[in-house]
């Protein structure tokens, strides 16, 4: 489709009398282009007296061949042409958009898998120094919620050393990886809120004494200090290297900073500028609102398409000169919660802390989505990731404090380990300075230390051992280090955590170790084939451990001998954490069961298996495969959501993939399809997750369009045990009780042909679209085999159509499961049928694309037993949607909801099946939706919504055949445009012209589509029930959006093409004039104004003949009516009046009708038709002058809510005033007061011109907001649409004039033309259209003065066509008088 983007700029600036005293302003950016004009013509518009001096005007030019003498068939040829010329093509375009709630439904499409993301923030450190710099420190930052008190990001390590004093480790670095440069780090935060901290701990190198002894220095001492300071800090610093060079890989906590991030995630400070002098001090929001909203997903990309900004906070630098000492014994994550609590409430922390001078500077801006030269929590580069940069920028994991339902995209697999508390202090052993080193093992001798645990600042990016920091003579120390690590795709029982514990001698002495063993302790990674996560209290072991002590737990070990020696006799007196995020072990006992059992179908495995606390032998295998199927819906729903796609695959496997087991074959298909059902009704209930406008799950949705493949049938099933699978063979799930659900699905009326046992009557299969209407069924003996052995002389030929090969189609499955499922399942099935439609379609597509059928007959692309499931489906859903129409509110919404997804699955199988079989489809449910609800406008609502969804199709157009003779019709359904060129207008001659405009039986069988629509357009406006208006709304919006795509498609831009498809809605035309007093009237919308003229100029000419009167002496039978005489007084068909936006709708169709279709077609159309339906037609015409009117270019002022109240005061007042008074006005407002109940005083309601909240009271509101720029831009476009209507509707009464001449009730006709000229100069027009209307008067009058030997019937002509132009003289009159009286 087209769009309508900066369409404005390259229309023409109509000119109207109206804004003609308002030209000094600001003109549009588009100048106007030249009118054609023809050369007699001496009408010109009335200049503005602002424009210009009369005293300086120029004589206008001479008009050449004024007086000369042109025939009136050359004078109308001329008219022509220049109405033709500088016409806009698109009509629609300039006609606003149909409004969302009566839009055509679309699909939206979901949004694409991708890594979770939070709200992003961007941390850069810049300085970290004391008032001496005598050390290396080294900073670990990491995010806490102090109200949800956990810590909700891994940590950061940062190095901001100088080279001189990065020295001093030198021995103890022997590389550097350039990864652990960064000093900016990159840090998410799904729930912002205001108790969010970050927290930079500072370390230094392990030394002699207390924190308090070591931070002293820092808090008397300054560097620029002279004298004996300046000595001491000397001795100081040759002290520090002597310790780095001794205990440099031993670290002791020394500090640490609070920063609030309030302003930073706080929704009413975001858009704020926050100046570095007020940093995170300033005054707090007034709301604390979280910004549960802006969570997102983001995507790793570099297009910015799509990407936001989630915070606008300005970059913020921040300076802080304050650090809070560490406690020794507080340095525990609880600990840290108490201290941020007392630092959010008070300040009277720093009371209680001793403090240290120094200067932190780092700088928190919104991180942008392509940040460059980033890594991953892996360490894996982002694109774009340029090369020749320093330092990069890490992305920090984060630990969100509740869940995240979004499933796995990327490979991950890290484990964290924190080590929390060590109690020794019963040990009898000097051990006082105390560490733990921490190795990933794969097997127990020394070199079986794996280098995947994540490193430091300034060193490797992996190490095979780490430290935890140190507390200075604490038997019992508290640690808080995070040790990450890069868990292996494949583990095994002899991976497992190490733990050795040692004492640090911190004096040197002669010949003694700086370490001392005093202990062991592990931790095996698999319990039972399970990755162990969660809290631990493990013993400690002070003896070197046993051979094959990975395989047990310490807490289980069996006896030994000698046996192991045991801190405090086996009891557990280290405390430890252990944290998983991974995106291959699912941490959940019911996914890691299915998981293992699926794995040993894949993979060559040794019976039995263990699996968690039980063995499974190869002949219980099929037993617990089921139970893990059915119990899969037991899962938790976060790793259900993280694992989602990785479980639909592998129960889609399961279902079209029979396994051999213990020499039987077991057949999974069955449960397979009702755990996906349950599965998919459990992420529908959920809350937490979200859904979209028609109720689809996302994350289902995003699954299907971008995650489902076909499972493949043919992979080769491994040896278990002693049998090898044949790769041929073929079961799908018993149908036993395939005759007892068919009946109850479709109360013994529609039964699927897949039973072996029944043989039933299926349609003709693939009937041309042309006969759609008129086929019968076909006998076809069709069943489908309870299995299929390829190879093998025992299987029954029960079948007409056998199996030609032994693959189990994944559709062909689906689509069975879903005919004989009962129960619960069934329900469920159809509540979410939009899930297994697009599955099936999604699945359909793909098996076309793999056999390379996308080139074959379209009726042999599907097996007749498919298609017998499908027609069952169809049925059986529809079914559905009847029978939820009658019940309750909550029961009809899920109606609508099917109904939407049902139009949609056929909308999808126009583009795969044959579309003489989808279209029997769509038959049948119209059919089936008509025998079973009794609601006249739900049934048309329901239908219709059904319909419009169909007609969005993008080859709806192909899909109708927009052609009109049967024997150019091709013989496929969707032919191409270029094969349709036999379908010129003259195919047009051998039919009877008035027929193609009527809604035909013949229509309807070869335009389907379009005839159904029609029908049900049609059937709203001739029904007369409650809700019938919002219906006639829906079905006129449906034929709008249709025609603004024929518009908008470049594709159908062409003359030709737009001729082919107009003559498609001609039976619109139909339809339209049918409803005529059902129209709107516009007329009386403008004061004083009626259909027949203004009453007071009739008084004006009272001494004149009048008009009726001149017309009845020139022989006018069908006079025009007085004014008090309303279309609905003729003889139409009565219905509720449609509302002012409808009728506006259904006439732009009718103009679009009008402009496009081929003008000799219509020429011979209305010459064929009798006087009535002219005058209809020009009634017609009439109420579109009126609808069409330009409205002026409206003011940008805004409207305040004052005075909006006090207008709708005064129209309250109004309103009163009527009421108590008596006549017609009193009688239509005590009418309009009628409860809404009765849908004809619904109808009224929303015509009268004083519902200003529903008219342009509405439209002043919405107009408030809006500036200058765009107020023009509407008047130009507006203006255009005017111009453009009006024109359309001359050139009709150009075709009306010729057909006059040719009747023989031409008076009658004349007049008819006459009133609706009186009414197009009576509003406001452009000077184009101006121009030529008067130049059609002019031949008119021409015309009428050669064809009249009657000089009565002349001068009677002469006085109407003067009450006509009566009008226009008075208005020039009035301009001529404003530019005398200013000059």
């Amino acid at each position: 489709k087209g769009s309508r983007k900066d369409f404005h700029k390259h229309l023409q600036k109509q000119t109207f009398e109206s804004e003609t005293s308002d030209s000094s302003e600001a003109s549009f950016q588009a100048g106007p282009r030249a009118v054609h004009v023809l050369p007699e013509d001496t009408s010109k518009a009335a200049p503005a007296s602002s424009d210009f001096d009369l005293r300086s005007l120029q004589p206008d030019p001479r008009l050449e061949n004024l007086l000369r003498h042109v025939s009136a068939e050359e004078f109308e040829r001329q008219n022509e042409e220049a109405r033709r010329t500088n016409r806009h093509a698109e009509l629609l375009a300039l006609y606003p958009s149909v409004d969302e709630e009566d839009a055509v439904e679309i699909r939206p499409v979901p949004d694409r898998p991708k890594e979770h993301l939070g709200n992003r923030i961007l941390v850069k450190l810049q300085t970290l120094k004391f008032d001496i710099e005598i050390e290396p420190l080294f900073a670990c930052i990491a995010l806490y919620d102090i109200k949800e008190r956990k810590k909700i990001s891994e940590n950061f390590h940062c190095d901001l050393n100088s080279d001189s004093l990065r020295g001093f480790l030198r021995s103890h670095t022997p590389s550097t990886d350039l990864s652990t440069l960064a000093r900016s780090a990159v840090f998410s935060v799904t729930y912002p809120s205001s108790d969010i901290y970050l927290v930079i701990k500072i370390e230094k190198v392990l030394q002699q004494g207390e924190i308090g002894d070591c931070a002293e220095p820092y808090m008397v001492l300054k560097e620029n200090e002279a004298g004996k300071t300046k000595e001491k800090i000397e001795k100081l610093k040759a002290q520090a290297e002597c310790f780095c060079q001794r205990l440099g890989k031993y670290r002791m906590p020394f500090a640490w900073i609070p920063i609030s991030l309030t302003n930073f995630f706080n929704v009413s400070t975001l858009e704020r500028e926050v100046s570095e002098a007020e940093g995170l001090n300033g005054p707090t929001s007034e709301k604390r609102a979280t910004l549960l909203q802006a969570r997102r997903l983001s995507e790793r990309s570099l297009s910015t398409e799509d990407s936001y900004p989630v915070s606008n906070f300005k970059t913020v630098s921040l300076t802080h000169s304050t650090f809070f000492k560490q406690e020794g014994d507080r340095l525990s994550d609880e600990d840290l919660f108490k201290f941020l609590a007392d630092f959010k409430r008070s300040s009277s922390l720093q009371r209680r802390i001793k403090t240290l001078p120094g200067t932190l500077k780092l700088e928190i801006s919104p991180a942008p989505e392509n940040l460059g030269y980033c890594l991953t929590p892996e360490l894996l580069p982002v694109k774009p990731f340029p090369e020749n940069r320093s330092r990069p920028h890490k992305e920090i994991l984060e630990f969100p404090i509740r869940e995240v339902y979004v499933p796995h995209t990327i490979y991950r697999n890290l484990l964290y380990v924190y080590p929390q508390r060590l109690n020794f202090a019963n040990r009898p052993a000097s051990a006082r300075n105390i560490t733990i080193k921490i190795q990933f093992m794969c097997g127990e001798d020394p070199s079986c230390a794996m280098p995947v645990i994540f490193g430091k600042s300034s060193g490797p990016e992996f190490v095979q051992e780490i430290y935890t920091a140190i507390t200075y003579h604490n038997k019992s120390p508290d640690f808080y280090e995070e040790v990450k690590i890069k868990l292996p795709a494949k583990l095994t029982e002899k991976h497992h955590l190490l733990f050795t514990f040692y004492h640090i001698s911190c004096q040197p002495k002669q010949g003694a170790s700086v370490e001392t063993l005093i202990g062991y302790s592990w931790l095996p990674i698999l319990l039972n084939d399970r990755l162990q996560t969660g809290h631990y209290c493990l013993p400690v072991a002070l003896d070197k451990l046993p051979f094959h002590y990975s395989i047990h737990s310490p807490e289980k070990v069996p006896s030994q001998t000698p046996p192991i020696k045991w801190v405090e006799g086996h009891k557990g007196v280290f405390n430890i954490e252990v944290q998983a995020v991974s995106s291959v072990h699912t941490q959940d006992n019911h996914l890691e069961k299915f998981f293992t059992l699926c794995h040993s179908l894949e993979s060559q495995v040794t019976f039995p298996i263990r699996l968690m606390d039980q063995k499974i032998t190869e002949a219980t295998l099929e037993h617990e495969l089921k139970l893990s199927i059915i119990c899969l819906n037991s899962s938790r729903l976060e790793p259900l959501v993280l694992f989602l796609h990785l479980v639909l695959d592998k129960l889609f496997q399961l279902a079209v993939q029979p396994m051999v087991i213990a020499g039987q074959t077991a057949n999974f298909s069955q449960f397979a399809f009702e755990s996906v059902v349950a599965i998919v009704n459990s992420l529908h209930n959920s809350k937490d997750l979200s859904k979209d406008q028609h109720g689809r799950n996302c994350l289902l949705a995003s699954y299907v369009y971008y995650v489902f493949r076909l499972p493949d049938p043919q992979k080769e099933v491994p040896k278990l045990g002693n049998i090898i699978a044949i790769i041929s063979r073929y079961y799908t799930f018993g149908r036993t009780s395939a005759v007892s659900v068919g009946s109850k699905l479709l109360q013994s009326r529609v039964i699927s042909c897949s039973n072996p046992d029944i043989t039933v009557t299926q349609s003709a299969a693939d009937e041309e679209v042309k006969n759609i209407m008129s086929s019968k069924p076909a006998d076809h003996s069709s069943s489908r085999m309870s299995f299929y052995i390829e190879g093998t002389n025992d299987t029954p030929g029960v079948c007409a159509n056998p199996r030609p090969s032994s693959k189990k189609h994944f559709h062909e499955e689906l689509a069975l499961q879903m005919v004989v499922s009962t129960g619960m399942v069934r329900e469920a099935v159809f509540k979410y049928a939009w899930f297994f439609f697009e599955l099936l379609i999604k699945s359909m597509a793909q098996y076309v694309h793999s056999i390379e059928k996308q080139d074959n007959v379209r009726r042999s692309r599907f097996s007749d037993r498919f298609k017998d499931d499908i027609t069952t489906i169809v049925n059986v859903v529809t079914s559905e949607i009847a029978a939820l129409l009658v019940k309750p509110q909550k029961e009809s919404e899920q109606a609508e909801k099917i109904n939407i997804s049902l139009a949609f699955f056929l909308y999808d199988l126009l583009s795969l099946m044959d579309r003489g079989f989808v279209f029997n489809l769509i038959k049948h449910y119209c059919n089936q939706l008509s025998n079973k609800l009794n609601s006249l406008s739900t049934l048309i609502s329901m239908r219709l919504e059904f319909l419009r969804i169909l007609c969005s199709h993008e080859h709806y157009l192909n899909l109708n055949l927009f052609f009109m003779t049967s024997a150019s019709s091709p013989a496929s359904p969707s032919p191409s445009l270029s094969s349709q060129n036999s379908s010129s207008c003259s195919s047009f001659q051998d039919q009877k012209i008035a027929g193609m405009f009527d809604l035909s039986s013949e229509y309807r069988q070869q335009h389907f589509l379009t005839g159904l629509l029609f029908t049900e357009l049609a059937a709203a406006l001739d029904a007369d029930c409650e809700g019938i208006s919002k219906v006639q709304r829906k079905a006129v919006s449906a034929i709008l959006s249709l025609l603004s795509s024929h518009d908008l498609d470049p594709r159908c831009s062409k003359k030709e093409m737009k001729i082919k498809i107009a003559a498609l809605y001609l039976p619109l035309v139909g339809i339209i004039l049918d409803s005529l007093p059902q129209l709107h009237d516009f007329t009386n919308a403008r004061s004083g104004k009626g259909r027949t003229g203004n009453p007071e100029e009739e008084q004006e000419s009272a001494g004149a003949i009048s008009q009726n009167v001149a017309l009845a002496i020139a022989g006018n039978q069908f006079n025009l009516r007085s004014s008090g005489t309303s279309l609905t007084s003729l003889s139409y068909r009565q219905s509720a009046t449609l509302g002012p936006d409808t009728t506006r709708n259904l006439l732009i169709c009718f103009l679009w009708i009008m402009k496009n279709a081929d003008q000799n077609l219509i020429q011979k159309w209305i010459a064929d038709l009798p006087s009535m339906q002219l005058n209809r037609i020009l009634d017609l015409l009439f109420v579109c002058v009126s609808c069409f009117e330009y409205k002026g270019k409206q003011s940008s002022d805004k409207v305040s809510n004052q005075a909006l109240q006090k207008s709708r005061d005064v129209k309250a007042r109004l309103e009163e005033a009527l009421l108590r008074g008596e006549g017609a006005r009193g009688e239509m407002m005590k009418r309009c007061r009628i409860p809404a109940g009765n849908d004809r005083s619904a109808g009224l309601n929303e015509n009268l011109r004083w519902r200003k909240e529903q008219t342009h009271w509405r439209q002043a509101n919405e107009r408030q907001d809006k500036t200058k720029a765009e107020l023009d831009q509407e008047a130009l476009i507006s203006g255009n649409l005017a111009t453009e209507a009006n024109l359309i509707i001359l050139d009709m009464q150009e075709n009306i004039i010729q057909a006059s001449f040719a009747a023989e009730c031409r008076d009658n006709l004349l007049g008819g033309v006459l009133k609706v000229l009186v009414n197009s100069l009576g509003c406001d027009q452009s000077t184009t259209y101006l121009t030529h209307c008067f130049a059609t008067l002019r031949a008119l009058i021409a015309k009428v003065s050669a064809s009249y030997d009657d000089s009565i019937k002349t001068l009677s002509f002469y006085f109407a066509y003067r009450n006509t132009v009566k009008h226009t003289i008075k208005s020039l009159t009035e301009a001529s008088k404003t530019i005398i009286e200013k000059y």
